[in-house]
């Protein structure tokens, strides 16, 4: 583990836990581990500490002297995170830490998600949470699971488990703001069955690999102009399909419902007289998909290369119905709001296109900060999957947060802010889910609000976080913990 190269970081506490959590798998839908760490880490620090049947955990702490009778405060951040890695790298999420890797004012790590997202809000709760120094009135740490596969931790979560009348959620991804709403969502999933017949014969085989993408949040960065890998590798295998006779036996591309997918690759069989042909279109599109993404996707990569014979491709009916499903699926911003300017209201991502078993299963999800509008996303995107035989089927999706700019613990905030830093931060509503919506439908007398730390390229392998900002959350945090006497 090289969490070494964090001594010396400051806050010297939060880095520490920071690199603590970073040894402990914790993908989503599998936070046993990291659940127990902090049921342990509770105890072990005499406070009251419970989870519940999902593995939520709650930890509370007494009010410091003189805050007894100030309202109780929640800290809340998510236990797992996103993994993603390259696709030459070696790691096992289930099993290997992460390896943290400096990089000038940044720390990322090699070749993987870093799990700042919402590492590094835990890991705060805890420093705090360990400092009998700070003043705060009473406090309840709330840490939840699986944030990033649906929120199921905060839509679990009892009504009756916290006692506090104010949060601060640690999930945000910029220093200088503070979020006061957020986007609900809803995934919507498609499968077709299809059969396998005999691989043609007088073919050859090739593989078409789209990589090198940015990807990025499914919510945050869905307005940012960034290719998607799934849309890219139909375009070359729709026109294979109905120009050059060719055979698709499998298919591969995205991953995770709330990234933008980086990563896309296909195995196809051409007839060996339209070999030439099929290759320079595919060279052709590929530099024209280059070309039209040349600001937003610099290392978009495009590779054609041969390979081992099939015994089976996917048949005919099936490959039509699948290449013209995806070219019609919607990805991207479907709505601008019309009340703020240049904000996302409604968005639709094409996150992953799998074969398993003869099925083909598409993965989509759609968010929105108005709720028909966020139905009627996830309702175009089933039409447009009814329309080829899809078989389809919705979540039970999540609510948005609405703005509360009279919010007791803004101003709270925002005061600090200004007094700290000389400057006015931001406040805004934010087009990614956060579990704020969720608590907010239980708890509908909370005063919220959530920020953290700079954090770029989460839900990527490019993930990483200013490490100065770090402090400044910290000593932020502090400070609003101190003033809400």
């Amino acid at each position: 583990m090289k969490k070494d190269i964090m001594k010396g970081l400051k806050p010297e506490r939060v880095w520490f836990y920071f690199g603590e959590i970073m040894q402990i798998p914790r993908p989503s839908k599998h936070e046993e581990r990291i659940s127990a760490y902090l049921v342990n880490w509770g105890k072990e620090h005499g406070l009251e500490t419970k989870s519940d049947k999902l593995g939520n955990v709650l930890i509370r702490k007494p009010a410091a002297k003189g805050y007894e009778k100030s309202p109780m405060v929640c800290l809340q951040a998510h236990m797992d995170m996103v993994c993603e890695k390259n696709s030459d790298k070696q790691f096992d999420f289930m099993k290997d830490p992460i390896q943290p890797v400096l990089d000038g004012e940044w720390l990322t790590a090699d070749g993987t998600t870093l799990g700042a997202d919402d590492g590094i809000g835990v890991a705060t709760i805890l420093a705090i949470l360990e400092d009998n120094k700070l003043q705060h009135p009473a406090l309840e740490a709330l840490i939840t699971v699986d944030e990033e596969t649906g929120l199921t931790g905060a839509a679990g979560l009892s009504r009756s488990w916290l006692k506090s009348e104010i949060l601060l959620n640690f999930d945000d991804e910029d220093e200088g703001e503070y979020c006061i709403g957020c986007a609900g969502g809803i995934d919507t999933v498609a499968e077709m069955d299809y059969k396998t017949v005999a691989a043609p014969k007088g073919c050859k085989a090739f593989t078409v690999k789209v990589s090198g993408l940015v990807g990025g949040h499914s919510g945050d960065d869905i307005n940012r102009g960034r290719a998607n890998a799934n849309k890219l590798l139909n375009r070359i295998l729709w026109e294979g399909t109905y120009k050059h006779g060719m055979r698709l036996a499998t298919i591969d591309g995205g991953n995770l419902r709330n990234a933008i997918a980086r990563e896309a690759e296909a195995l196809v069989l051409v007839p060996e007289d339209n070999v030439r042909a099929f290759k320079t279109m595919a060279t052709k599109m590929g530099k024209a998909m280059q070309f039209e993404f040349r600001s937003t996707e610099p290392g978009m990569a495009f590779a054609v290369k041969e390979a081992d014979m099939p015994r089976q491709v996917i048949d005919k009916e099936s490959q039509e119905r699948l290449v013209n499903v995806v070219y019609a699926c919607a990805h991207g911003v479907l709505a601008m709001s019309r009340e703020i300017d240049n904000f996302v209201e409604t968005s639709t991502n094409l996150a992953s296109i799998k074969m398993d078993k003869g099925t083909i299963r598409i993965a989509t999800s759609q968010r929105s900060s108005v709720e028909s509008a966020k139905q009627a996303a996830a309702a175009k995107l089933e039409a447009t999957f009814r329309l080829a035989g899809a078989r389809v089927a919705h979540s039970d999706g999540y609510p948005g947060w609405t703005p509360n700019p009279d919010s007791r613990v803004l101003k709270v905030g925002v005061d600090v802010y200004r007094k700290m830093y000389g400057k006015e931060p931001i406040v805004r509503a934010i087009h990614a889910g956060l579990e704020c919506g969720l608590i907010g439908e239980k708890y509908p007398k909370m005063d919220m609000i959530s920020y953290g730390p700079t954090l770029r390229g989460v839900h990527s392998p490019d993930e990483k976080i200013e490490i100065k900002t770090v402090e400044m959350f910290w000593n932020q945090t502090v400070e609003i913990l101190k003033q809400l006497k």
